[in-house]
């Protein structure tokens, strides 16, 4: 798992920058927007949209823009109809790459998406070539003291609890992602990562010569706007990643 980690830290830092330009906050409340047509504006009793505002708040997206998205996806205001689907498909080293879509144009979503995997050494797959790789999962990264995290997370109902370069990752169901969330966040110093995401079931690992090539394809991908979310199981060596982050 510590490829998710490691390239959940390198998309958090990326985030920052995109947030800049308005990428990341657009993708944000387009989720909120969807989640809220889908199970209703109100996040008691419409978990996914929960998340969806948590995740928004937590790239300081401002309260205006969820509450308008939230207002689209019920109806109360005019908005555009999005559509969910995923794409799959290999990347250099024979890395599986699962693609969540949201977009109001299928057409131009699918033309983007095939040419990007084509300039970048990649091959678009057939629907179920690589989603059995992978599985919804709540996920944590969180720092402080082990037993204590241990105990809590595991209390809450976790899975897993596992060391991660200084950290702890946290693995549970998802139905119960928010509880172990408050659980370990009343103990850990700190939560690097939080939300409900896809987790490979096994890693592809990947060599210095292959590392900077699936890299290329995935931040190419996650800038299409109509790509939501890019997972994938490649596992970079610490020493490769610190030189490719540096």
């Amino acid at each position: 798992m510590s490829g998710h980690s490691k390239w959940s830290t390198i998309k958090h830092k990326k985030g920052a920058k995109d947030a800049q330009r308005g990428k990341l906050f657009a993708k944000l409340v387009k989720v909120v927007e969807v989640a809220a047509r889908e199970g209703g504006g109100d996040p008691t009793g419409n978990a996914t949209l929960a998340h969806a505002i948590e995740k928004a708040k937590a790239a300081s997206v401002p309260n205006d823009n969820i509450d308008r998205a939230i207002k689209r996806g019920i109806g109360e205001v005019e908005g555009v109809e999005y559509e969910e689907f995923w794409y799959e498909g290999y990347g250099p080293g024979g890395v599986a790459l699962l693609l969540q879509i949201l977009t109001d144009n299928r057409n131009r979503a699918a033309s983007d998406v095939r040419s990007t995997f084509s300039r970048n050494g990649g091959n678009l797959g057939e629907p179920g070539s690589v989603s059995y790789l992978f599985e919804q999962r709540g996920y944590l990264v969180v720092r402080g003291d082990e037993d204590g995290i241990m105990l809590a997370a595991l209390d809450a109902g976790a899975e897993d609890v596992r060391p991660t370069e200084g950290a702890f990752e946290v693995i549970s169901e998802p139905a119960l992602f928010t509880a172990v969330r408050e659980a370990v966040g009343g103990i850990a110093t700190e939560m690097e990562s939080a939300e409900v995401t896809y987790l490979p079931k096994t890693v592809v690992p990947v060599d210095r010569a292959t590392a900077p090539k699936i890299l290329r394809l995935v931040d190419a991908l996650e800038d299409l706007d109509d790509v939501q979310e890019v997972f994938a199981n490649f596992d970079i060596p610490d020493d490769v990643m610190a030189d490719l982050m540096g």
